[in-house]
């Protein structure tokens, strides 16, 4: 078919797309062809859309470029490969096991907050979500503007102008959204939903990278008339084209970006709001570049890029568990925590002066002792000592106990006074969910 500017449509289909970067790929060797203007190849429905001037590309010609890469190009559509292979089920079975048990002993070094990403997480836990982001997801999203923006410009000007915009509008709209969280003034309950909503919305992204058939629809990609128009040489005229392009990557739709954004919209603070950002789009930022500057070449081997982006997969799936997990913790209800919870205090606490005294020491590896007794109807009081905690834990909550949370301040003890009406096992929790114990009421 023609369109309104001149160039002609047609449509090929793709046997052997296996991953998301091979989209980049297979975007990249056919915009070298000088007669084709724009390519948006898609994943899910196993087909590539192609702009081109003059003559239609041949079939023959095209397969003999993809034959390294193992993929037939053919004019009728074909049935896409949605098998999940028992090494594929191995490679994440594996990365899920390492992660989990090396998360643990990150736990227990009291390091998690390194690699946790929430409202209160390191910003080095951003860096390493950036990095992760920017090897999948982002490289396929944005990698299509990148790799138009190649097809017009050489040289490194143009890419070093987009990521550099896109660092910067990363970091001034996070410190916004900082700044939007602060007026809001979110309650932990509505912080806890969002979480558990971003993390339906990871479970979905990690199972689409991870290969699965039934969720390659909810791959997001950029919708066609923002390519097409980026890819026309009329719009890069202007040298600063790649730096407002940059800018507004911030506004795609990307499973990784929308954790950040949420994780600095609950920060409720500008500045933690934008760094938070920052750092997450500077961790994005090598990827990008590489693709920009190799015409993505790093991406020629499939396989590897396949193999690559179900050990992604498997990393933002244990992540998108470990959130839901925690946010079981707030809500006090049961959660894979419960198991670890070993470490307990076998005694009621003495009595003095009508009260229940309760001693607890509060760290970032978790609570000594994390089960406690006491008995129901008589007052508490509970003193906890701060003995390293961290902005994921220095404070206390149970909602089944008490509205309020107790604030932890380093090397202090704070004390809680309240009574516990019924007998039952309710559960507290750091804020954000992360460490957790029980009160065994009797």
């Amino acid at each position: 078919m023609d369109n309104i500017n001149g160039k002609k449509e047609t449509i090929f289909y793709v046997k052997g797309m296996h991953c998301a970067s091979c989209e980049l790929n297979i975007e990249r060797k056919l915009l070298d062809l000088p007669s084709i203007k724009s390519v948006e190849a898609s994943l899910n429905k196993g087909e590539v859309v192609i702009e081109y001037e003059n003559a239609k590309p041949i079939i023959e010609e095209l397969n003999n470029l993809f034959k390294q890469e193992g993929y037939e190009i053919s004019e009728q559509p074909v049935k896409i490969n949605g098998k999940f292979s028992a090494r594929d089920f191995a490679t994440i079975l594996i990365v899920f096991i390492l992660a989990s048990l090396g998360f643990i002993s990150i736990n227990k070094l009291g390091l998690s907050s390194l690699i946790n990403v929430n409202a209160k997480s390191s910003l080095l836990a951003f860096l390493f979500f950036g990095v992760l982001a920017g090897a999948s997801t982002c490289a396929t999203l944005v990698g299509g503007i990148i790799l138009s923006m190649s097809k017009q410009w050489s040289g490194r000007q143009p890419h070093i102008y987009f990521n550099f915009g896109r660092v910067l509008s990363y970091g001034f709209f996070g410190a916004l959204l900082g700044f939007i969280g602060s007026k809001l003034q979110i309650s932990l309950s509505f912080s806890s939903f969002l979480i558990l909503a971003i993390s339906l919305i990871m479970i979905f992204l990690a199972f689409d990278m991870l290969g699965i058939s039934a969720f390659r629809k909810f791959q997001i990609t950029m919708p066609k008339f923002i390519t097409r128009r980026i890819a026309s040489e009329k719009n890069f005229k202007r040298k600063q084209m790649p730096f407002i392009i940059g800018t507004s990557t911030f506004f795609l739709p990307c499973g990784f970006t929308l954790t950040a954004q949420s994780a600095a919209l609950l920060s409720a603070n500008p500045i933690q709001g934008g760094l938070i950002m920052l750092f997450f789009a500077i961790g994005t930022a090598p990827i990008l570049l590489l693709i920009g500057l190799t015409s993505a070449k790093f991406l020629d081997n499939p396989q590897w890029s396949a193999r690559f982006l179900k050990i992604a997969g498997a990393l933002v799936l244990f992540f998108a568990l470990f959130n839901i997990n925690s946010q079981l913790n707030v809500f006090g209800m049961p959660s894979l925590s419960d198991i670890k919870s070993n470490n307990f205090l076998n005694d009621l606490p003495p009595i003095i002066n009508g009260k229940q005294i309760i001693k607890m020491n509060a760290s970032t590896s978790g609570y000594n002792p994390s089960r406690l007794k006491a008995r129901a109807g008589i007052p508490i009081r509970w003193e906890i000592t701060d003995t390293g905690t961290s902005g994921c834990t220095n404070a206390i909550i149970a909602k089944d106990l008490f509205s309020d949370r107790i604030s932890l301040t380093l090397g202090k003890t704070s004390v809680k006074e309240f009574i516990i009406e019924k007998p039952g096992t309710y559960k507290f929790t750091c804020w954000m969910g992360m460490v957790s114990g029980t009160f065994e009421a009797i």
